[in-house]
């Protein structure tokens, strides 16, 4: 498939004659990273399946909506990043599951999905960023897996840079000392 930039690639969507073309230019090149954007947020592969569907038909009924003020790919992960937020709600909602519980629920979800092949190290880590409260889980991956600029982050999420700076630190913090204390 054709390589287009941002501005090539809204041109398309725009433009009825072209809007199924650029569509599937879209789901071509987004899908990885939103599926493991998602996927980090509720671990389960066939659930995140399911939201990675949900992002891209939000995303085509609303293309018409976007104004352009951020980027393209900000839009897409924002409407990422809702949909699984709404999904771990109503999942935490259905299964009666208190906040505090949260982590363990997610933790179980992890371990029951057949697509998991971590070792014990790989587990231990994700329980430790499952102990976060949910901004600072997101954070933390963003930056650490994902290796994504705080300024990018900041169009995301609608949260300053030095606020995402702070929450990051703390995360790394609470993921040593919950390291430290596993050992």
């Amino acid at each position: 498939m054709e390589k287009y930039s941002e501005e090539q690639l809204l041109e398309k969507l725009r433009d009825p004659r072209t809007q199924r073309q650029g569509f599937a230019t879209l789901v071509s090149e987004y899908s990885e990273r939103l599926y493991w954007q998602i996927r980090k947020m509720v671990l389960s592969h066939d659930d995140t399946n399911d939201i990675l569907q949900d992002v891209f038909i939000k995303a085509w009924i609303n293309i018409d909506n976007f104004r352009g003020e951020s980027k393209l790919t900000t839009w897409l992960y924002r409407i990422a990043i809702n949909e699984s937020i709404t999904f771990l709600n109503k999942k935490r909602n259905q299964n009666n599951v208190s906040v505090d519980d949260e982590s363990s629920f997610l933790l179980n979800t992890l371990e029951g999905d057949k697509y998991f092949d971590g070792d014990e190290a790989q587990k231990l880590l994700q329980q430790a960023i499952l102990t976060l409260p949910d901004k600072q889980r997101l954070v933390f991956q963003m930056k650490y897996f994902d290796e994504m600029k705080y300024e990018d982050m900041s169009e995301i999420l609608g949260t300053s840079v030095g606020a995402l700076k702070a929450s990051y630190h703390h995360a790394v913090k609470k993921i040593e000392n919950f390291l430290t204390e596993s050992n």
